[in-house]
C-alpha cells in the first residue's frame, strides 16, 4: 500500500529565495517546478504562502549580479518582487523580540559566515508557524525537520501543498 503524504495548506508553506528566483527568472528546465508552484499560488488567490523580507532582499541581490544572460536591472527585479512576491505572499521578518535571542542562539551553535542568513530565514519560517519550507537548496536547511518542519524542493511542494480547497495528487 502506498503511503500518502499529508497535505500542507498553502498558508503554512514558506518559500525560500532559491524558488522565488527560479520563478522570476527563466532558467529553462530548472525553473519549471517553481513556475508551476507560482501558478498554483496565483490560482489560490486568498491562500497566501509565506516568505521573508530577507528572501526579497536576497532575490534582488542575486538577480542583479547573475551572469549577463540572466541578470535583471534593479528596476526589473523590484517590479517582479512587488507584483509576484509582495502581492501574493505574506512577507515576514523575525519578530523584534526574537532577534537578540536568535543571535545568541547562532553564537551558541557556532553558526558562522553566510550560514547566518540561512539560519535567519529558518528562524523566520519557524516563527511564522510554517510547516513546509520550499527551497532548491535543501542542504541549507538541514536540521529543520527535527523542529517539525518539512523541507522540500518546488517539485515536492507541488505534490504536498493544498490549493483551492483540493489537494493535488
Amino acid at each position: 500500500m502506498a503511503v500518502v503524504a499529508e497535505r500542507v495548506p498553502l498558508r503554512e508553506t514558506f518559500v525560500d529565495t532559491s524558488v522565488i528566483l527560479c520563478a522570476l527568472i527563466d532558467f529553462g528546465a530548472r525553473s519549471a517546478a517553481a513556475l508551476a508552484l507560482f501558478d498554483a499560488i496565483v490560482a489560490s488567490r486568498d491562500r497566501r504562502p509565506k516568505t521573508s523580507w530577507h528572501c526579497c532582499l536576497e532575490a534582488y541581490s542575486v538577480a542583479t549580479r547573475l551572469p549577463e544572460e540572466f541578470r535583471l536591472r534593479p528596476s526589473e527585479i523590484v517590479s517582479l518582487i512587488e507584483a509576484e512576491v509582495m502581492g501574493r505572499f505574506d512577507v515576514l521578518d523575525l519578530p523584534a523580540p526574537a532577534r537578540q535571542e536568535f543571535l545568541r542562539d547562532c553564537a551558541r551553535h557556532g553558526v558562522a559566515g553566510g550560514r547566518l542568513y540561512d539560519s535567519h530565514i529558518a528562524a523566520t519560517a519557524r516563527a511564522s508557524r510554517a510547516r513546509l519550507i520550499v527551497t532548491e537548496n535543501r542542504r541549507d536547511f538541514v536540521g529543520l525537520e527535527r523542529d517539525g518542519l518539512r523541507v522540500v524542493d518546488a517539485d515536492g511542494a507541488l505534490r504536498l501543498v493544498e490549493r483551492g480547497g483540493r489537494a493535488r495528487g
